[in-house]
């Protein structure tokens, strides 16, 4: 087990749970509460930041040795027994590598556009933004905007962004419960109304506006322009990879990017899936639907939908057990990351 200022960290290796940050940006609404059962302050909700240590939220661990601490405090506090040994680059910078979020969509979002690493870095002091949405909840009818349709030119683009015109020659996707969309930086995007996601992205909070329906917050009409990837032409939601599918037990790979992967695991009442943090990388899981119980030697606790855990590298073996039909979501740092 590591140690830090001499002392050991064993009894800070545990499953750790966080009371989330949550953000009041005017396309938000109630349907946390209203569709996920969720406690939320008053007025508008519009993001629960889950699992965040940014500069502009940091979750707090409300369970355990560690409760009332921050996640960015956790991490200097553990270093690699929490990230561990994949995440070199996140240790070198003091920054925990991923932010996890819950969006509800009660209006358009604006119309945006994250930047890569490189522009990022260059602009904004952070690096860029890849993301991910697993949809929770969808209205009939709802759709969101995802890429160009066919025909966009950059040249052209110029001529109407900032505009009404901004909009009329983006793809819009019809999406429903259960579907992913895989956004990389540079990707044009707008969440619709009647969606609630979960999000898994980047911890970087970049996001540059190309049109916000008429609402008085600044447009980021030059950046956009700088980062848009005009070869992203009528993408369509990610088709999952089957990994295993017997008796029940259904795991898919959802995503595969530089920065995070992620899995749904479809867990019959009964079930149990038993996985091991062997300190190559910290594990986050969530209950998206039902129930689950996760048993390791330091905790155990009981997760219902929707709620995050974060395992820490050096957590050892663990097991979930399904107390209800359960589908959850774990997300890793993949072996190559950024």
């Amino acid at each position: 087990m590591k140690h830090t200022n001499g002392a050991s960290t064993e009894r800070f290796i545990y499953p750790l749970t966080f009371d989330p940050v949550f953000k009041d940006y005017p396309w938000g609404g109630r349907n946390l509460a209203i569709k996920l059962g969720r406690t939320i302050p008053d007025g508008i909700v519009a993001e629960s930041w889950d699992i965040a240590a940014h500069t502009h939220g940091s979750s707090v661990v409300n369970t355990g040795p560690l409760a009332g601490k921050t996640l960015p405090e956790v991490q200097a506090l553990l270093g690699e027994a929490l990230l561990g040994d994949r995440n070199d680059q996140a240790l070198a910078a003091g920054k925990f590598p991923l932010l996890i979020k819950i969006l509800d969509a009660n209006r358009w979002l604006s119309v945006q556009v994250h930047p890569d690493d490189a522009y990022g870095l260059a602009h904004e002091d952070e690096p860029g933004k890849t993301e991910m949405w697993v949809v929770l909840h969808a209205d009939p009818g709802a759709e969101l905007i995802y890429g160009f349709a066919p025909g966009m030119t950059r040249a052209h683009y110029a001529e109407v962004i900032g505009t009404d015109a901004s909009v009329d020659s983006l793809h819009r996707v019809p999406v429903k419960p259960g579907d992913v969309i895989f956004v990389p930086s540079g990707t044009v995007h707008a969440l619709g109304p009647g969606i609630i996601v979960a999000e898994i992205q980047q911890n970087s909070d970049s996001t540059y506006r190309i049109w916000d329906w008429g609402r008085p917050r600044p447009l980021h009409l030059e950046k956009s322009l700088d980062v848009l990837n005009f070869s992203q032409v009528q993408p369509g939601p990610a088709t999952p990879t089957v990994l295993l599918d017997e008796e029940g037990l259904r795991i898919e790979q959802l995503v595969r990017c530089p920065y995070f992967e992620t899995e749904r695991i479809t867990l019959p009442a009964g079930h149990h899936y038993y996985g091991l943090c062997d300190g190559s990388t910290f594990e986050i899981w969530a209950v998206v639907q039902g129930k689950a119980a996760l048993d390791s030697n330091a905790a155990s606790l009981t997760l219902q939908a929707v709620q995050w855990v974060l395992l820490p590298a050096e957590l050892g073996e663990y097991q979930i057990s399904a107390e209800e039909d359960a589908v959850l979501l774990r997300v890793v740092t993949p072996e190559n990351e950024g």
